[in-house]
């Protein structure tokens, strides 16, 4: 489609601010992004969408506008119902770069806009077939008439006989068209479509179970496009994307077909997009606890924030719930991909029942990260006794419950790279409660870590005893304990300066990965191994030992 139709569409509400001779460009398809650099995202030929939360002052205007010009963007789309009307930097700067330039009226959805796209660019491929996209309408309104993914795949169904399921990366089915599928067949769909992306290969892929065909198609919301001009690394969507299961061989579709069934995958990433949006407010408030939690903040000051989180997370409630913390850490060789953000999502599908269908039973989960690991702060209904008095919730997590029907997919996904490490708390009451449940899930986390496999989890129970008895061990004991293997460390570094103290902090926080540990202390590798070579001379130990490592950890933890 042409630019120019935009125009021609009152129930679009676009005004055009500049750009009149550039109207006959041809638009390939629509994305909607509030990212100051969304280069890595765009391919060339998009109607982009913006409600221009990027812009902090007038100079964010310009680069901005050059970043979209130079991928090849047809348009741009500023919304008005963020600050009213649109910037005049941002239409000088558009002027300067030849880039047509769009008013959105503040009524206007950018859903609305994002369908009409999709519907004319398919339609222009798909002919007679565009008529299901147009009908697709539906996904896109708000409410219980709208219908979500499920009307979409109905759709499917009666218009042209494809059964289909929306399928998150660890398998649980969201939507689904008629009967749902056996989790073993969604764990596999999962798997073989998490194993196709590593190596590279290019939707939809095609598989055979159970003498079954199935296609299967990437669904990837705005910002999560992998491979684009900013070269963004597959790893990082690969274990948050959701996708979409067709049973049928597409390898024999005409390409009109192909190209319709990539116009729905857009249309349920709206979706998705829709309940990343959602969870803002949840991830907001774990992020607020954990801060307070960190840094030592008075109990009822925690117990303030908690009330306030828990008709959020678990509404009706009556009672104070009981709280558990879950952490997880996504590692990748080479430490160049940042873990936190993925781990982030992946904790919050995975904290999901595996049972239960659809997007909705996230609503109750909070996690926040920091660094390269992910927090989880899970609310548990508080039983009572029948005397009235407080009784620990029967619906606590198990750490290896969490993991028994995700595992697979998650191999999968991680490939040879990729490790997944997690830790589970007991459930505690109180906000005092809640610092030491945090440690205690690092801990179990650590636990995790140092076992093989690249999907591992611990659970409170199997702590080891040291963790325990720290608070018991007399004071004389701890000093000498500590001096005999630290105090040779601290004389080197004031002598030499030579940071082996923090080397050997950072070393165990790495669990002995050499690459990540060198990257977090912006180290060589040749260096680090030097550091750890001094501090195993110097102490007469050995850090590929895991007695070595646990007595340096007890070491550092009572100093």
């Amino acid at each position: 489609m042409r630019l120019r139709a935009l125009l021609e569409t009152e129930a679009l509400g676009l005004r055009l601010l500049g750009g009149e001779d550039e109207l006959d460009r041809t638009v390939r398809g629509v994305m909607t992004t509030d990212l100051r650099d969304p280069s890595r995202y765009l391919t060339g030929g998009e109607l982009v969408l913006t409600g221009l939360a990027w812009r902090r002052n007038s100079a964010d205007s310009e680069p901005f506008v050059r970043i979209l010009a130079s991928a090849g963007v047809a348009g741009l789309a500023a919304g008005e119902a963020e600050l009213g009307d649109i910037p005049d930097d941002l239409v000088s700067a558009c002027r300067h770069h030849r880039l047509p330039l769009f008013a959105v009226n503040e009524d206007v959805a950018f859903a609305t806009i994002t369908e009409y796209v999709v519907r004319q660019v398919s339609g222009e491929r798909a002919g007679d077939l565009a008529a299901v996209v147009d009908r697709h309408r539906r996904l896109m309104t708000s409410g219980p008439a709208g219908g979500g993914p499920d009307v979409v795949l109905d759709l499917l169904t009666t218009d042209l006989d494809l059964r289909a399921w929306v399928l998150s990366p660890t398998g649980r089915q969201i939507a689904g068209a008629g009967e749902p599928l056996p989790p073993g067949v969604c764990a596999a769909l999962a798997g073989e479509h998490l194993a196709a992306v590593r190596t590279g290969r290019r939707g939809p892929h095609r598989i055979s179970l159970q003498g079954i065909a199935y296609s299967l198609f990437p669904i990837r919301g705005a910002g999560r496009a992998p491979g684009g001009p900013g070269g963004r690394d597959v790893r990082e969507g690969v274990l948050s994307d959701w996708l979409l299961a067709v049973e049928a061989d597409a390898g024999d579709w005409p390409a009109e077909r192909l190209d319709l069934l990539q116009g729905v995958t857009q249309l349920i990433a709206v979706e998705r997009d829709r309940r990343d949006a959602a969870r803002t407010v949840r991830r907001r408030l774990a992020q607020e606890v954990l801060e307070l939690v960190q840094t030592g903040a008075p109990p009822a000051e925690i117990a303030a924030r908690l009330r306030v989180a828990a008709p959020v997370l678990l509404p009706g409630l009556g009672a104070a719930p009981h709280w558990q913390v879950v952490v997880a850490r996504v590692d990748w060789e080479g430490g160049d991909i940042p873990g936190g953000p993925v781990a982030q999502s992946l904790l919050e599908e995975i904290l999901v029942d595996p049972s239960v269908s659809g997007p909705e039973p996230s609503d109750r989960i909070a996690v926040a990260h920091t660094g390269d690991e992910a927090i989880a702060l899970v609310p548990l209904p508080a039983q009572t006794g029948e005397g009235g008095e407080a009784k620990a919730p029967e619906a606590a997590l198990h750490a290896d419950d969490l993991l028994a029907t995700v595992r697979e997919p998650l191999r999968a996904g991680l490939a040879d790279d990729g490790r997944l490490t997690l830790g589970v708390s007991a459930a505690v009451h109180s906000a005092e409660g809640l610092r030491g449940a945090l440690e205690e899930a690092r801990h179990a986390r650590r636990v995790a870590a140092a076992r093989p496999g690249r999907v591992c989890a611990a659970g409170h129970h199997e702590l080891a005893s040291h963790v325990l008895l720290l608070p018991f061990v007399p004071d004389d004991v701890r000093r000498a304990f500590t001096a005999r293997l630290l105090d040779p460390l601290r004389d080197y570094d004031r002598r030499h300066r030579a940071e082996l103290i923090p080397t050997l902090e950072a070393f165990l926080d790495c669990d002995g990965s050499w690459t990540r540990c060198a990257t977090r202390l912006h180290l060589h590798v040749n260096t680090l191994r030097y550091r750890v070579g001094r501090i195993e001379q110097l102490t007469s130990r050995d850090l590929s030992r895991l007695e070595d490592k646990l007595d340096f950890f007890l070491a550092l933890r009572m100093s």
